[in-house]
């Protein structure tokens, strides 16, 4: 029987059908009151014209997290302090057998949503990069499976919202409800009953704290002065704040 040593010394990986790994990255922000995905457009085949996810092939000496972030950082030029305050998080895997024409290609995505993203710069094998609004997906011809990907990271990033206090991040360090209420309408794509989504999020421990203090002015109509708010300490939301869809699933 042969030892480790030996084995690996008589070992051919040519002896096994080739496949690769690849990185993508669902990339999400609000701006201009909408949520956006970042997307490329691709310079040459496959789908040379097509749009598609900031991603590519994983390096040998790379860890799948830091191609992905590298992918990233690429597109939109953030590096350093403020690359790590962006959430990233592993999505999910792909790999069904004909999603890539030119071999067995695995893709890692990972979702990374952040506000107040830079403009993108396409890199070298890009013909363009561009925000885009989610409710303007439908009119692009999407390479690979990547429609699917970006289905998966919207549904994962609305996920988030209701869990975790992943919104107070969108808005100022102080805040009205009304001012989150328009993250999670946003990001969610429905309008929320504004007395119903106050009274959620003054009974999640730890979601927001009062600052004491209030705006300058009324609402548009007159009225009260609203009062301000700051992130709580909270890391997960107990009980969750839930989609209304969602909340009537579970009663």
């Amino acid at each position: 029987m042969v030892n480790e040593q030996e084995f690996l010394a008589g070992y051919d990986p040519r002896a096994y059908p080739a496949v690769a790994v690849t990185v993508d990255v669902v990339a999400l922000t609000i701006r201009d009151n909408e949520l956006q995905v970042l997307l490329i457009q691709r310079a040459a085949p496959p789908f040379a014209g097509f749009w598609a996810l900031p991603g590519g092939f994983v390096r040998p000496e790379e860890d799948l997290a830091a191609a992905a972030r590298r992918e990233f950082a690429e597109e939109t030029g953030l590096g350093g302090e403020p690359l790590r305050r962006v959430h990233f998080e592993q999505l999910a895997s792909y790999g069904t057998p004909d999603r890539d024409p030119r071999m067995r290609i695995f893709s890692i995505a990972y979702l990374a949503f952040a506000p107040d993203l830079p403009e993108p710069t396409a890199g070298s094998d890009a013909g363009a990069a561009e925000w885009l609004a989610l409710t303007a997906l439908p009119t692009r011809e999407l390479a690979f499976d990547h429609r699917r990907i970006i289905e998966d990271g919207l549904e994962r990033a609305r996920s988030k919202l209701e869990y975790t206090p992943l919104a107070t991040r969108f808005v100022g360090d102080e805040f009205t409800i009304a001012d989150l209420r328009a993250v999670y309408e946003t990001v969610w794509g429905h309008p929320l009953h504004a007395g119903n989504f106050h009274r959620k999020v003054l009974s999640v421990p730890g979601l927001v704290e009062g600052t004491g203090a209030t705006t300058e002015h009324g609402g548009p109509r007159g009225g009260p002065r609203a009062r301000l708010y700051r992130a709580g300490d909270a890391r997960l939301l107990h009980p969750a704040l839930l989609r209304p869809a969602r909340e009537e699933n579970v009663r």
